[in-house]
């Protein structure tokens, strides 16, 4: 493929994130502009105009249009379809013919900066209360506001405030909240879990690059978690946009990672051969003394694209002692993801999410405070 094309391809990305970012100053229901179905045909007859793709059938082919998730009170398994920004997104990140080459040009990594930074300061204005209610209605979350410690919609003074709102703590208790040993969902998310990194990059984390040292930035901090489990939580833009820690214990250090604001929409994750995005967007990393057994567990917070920020509650800082289910901070607007690491033989992850993260390969539907495991030495 040549430069030109290359260029060509880049320049239609831009202009069409530019659009569906711009849409959202609008009043319109975010259903029919950002959150637009990509596998809807109005998304794909426009998709077909701004792409220079001879078919988009046939990028199709290649790449998957949505994700299947697993319901984990019902057993149902289901199609999730990816919306419009993401897949565009996606495209950012696979364009032109020398993937690997592609992934690292600045242009594009300023290009997800810049329309993360915008949608921060639309959903920042004022203007943006317009959003809150269709969001709501298209989205289905009239019933979860009122587990919202502010439930009035109209009380929220702009999107993002709307967007970090917090939930009472009631309405998430923890499972076996008498038990130190088990371990907790820390959000509302798309759940995937593995006893082994080695696991996780077999049947999950498909880029290449990705390594704990470079998930945590620091070489001897990843060698507490050698041979340690993986808990992956991804937030959806609808999800309660808060996470929990998982466990009780005492923060020991909190470490600011700068990075891009690729998509962790699974797609982004499973695609072979390309970068892996854990390891070069946006993370806050915290690692926690665990209470009753002294071990460490890394609670990492993983920006995304359009996310504007990771914001930690007030109080939540080095020496503090959390609770289990405790909420630690928020993401502003976007998809977002919580990466959890504990030390070998120190947690034996829940067998479900293992077989559905592993034999079904795909994610769980879980919420805040379910358990995810337990140990060490407790009954599965």
């Amino acid at each position: 493929m040549t430069d030109k094309l290359s260029d060509a391809h880049f320049d239609a990305t831009a202009a069409a994130l530019d659009h569906i970012t711009n849409q959202a100053a609008t009043p319109e229901d975010p259903k029919n502009t950002l959150h637009s179905p990509s596998n809807h045909q109005k998304s794909h007859s426009w998709l077909k105009r701004i792409f220079p793709y001879d078919s988009l059938e046939a990028m199709e082919s290649a790449w998957h249009m949505g994700n299947y998730v697993m319901d984990r009170k019902t057993g149902e398994k289901s199609f999730e379809p990816m919306s419009i920004y993401v897949r565009v997104g996606m495209h950012a990140l696979y364009y032109g013919s020398e993937q690997e080459k592609a992934l690292h040009w600045k242009r594009t990594i300023k290009l997800l900066e810049d329309q993360s930074k915008k949608m921060g300061k639309q959903y920042d204005d004022p203007a943006s209360v317009d959003h809150i209610v269709p969001f709501i209605e298209s989205f289905d979350l009239q019933e979860s506001m009122s587990e919202m410690k502010e439930p009035n919609p109209a009380k929220y003074k702009n999107f993002n405030e709307f967007f970090s709102r917090e939930i009472r703590e009631d309405a998430r208790p923890i499972d076996e909240p008498g038990n130190d040993l088990v371990v907790s969902s820390p959000a509302d998310c798309r759940l995937t879990a593995f006893p082994t990194v080695d696991l996780a990059t077999k049947y999950w984390i498909k880029g290449f690059g990705f390594t704990i040292e470079k998930l945590l930035n620091s070489a001897q901090l990843a060698s507490t978690f050698n041979n340690g489990s993986i808990v992956i939580a991804r937030l959806a833009p609808q999800d309660y946009h808060r996470w929990h820690s998982p466990v009780s214990g005492m923060i020991e250090s909190i470490t600011e990672i700068p990075g891009a604001y690729y998509t962790v929409n699974p797609q982004a994750i499973n695609e072979a051969g390309t970068l892996d995005v854990f390891c070069e967007n946006r993370r806050s990393v915290m690692i926690v003394k665990r209470a009753g057994t002294n071990s460490r567990v890394a609670i990492i917070a993983v920006g995304a694209m359009l996310v504007g920020s990771i914001k930690y509650n007030p109080g939540i800082d080095v020496g503090r002692e959390i609770r289990r289910g405790e909420c630690l901070g928020a993401f502003q607007y976007g998809g977002s993801t919580v990466i959890n690491l504990y030390q070998e033989g120190d947690v034996t992850l829940d067998e479900d999410l293992v077989r559905n993260s592993t034999k079904e390969v795909c994610e769980t539907l879980v919420k805040v405070g379910w358990r995810v495991g337990a140990g060490p030495g407790a009954s599965a």
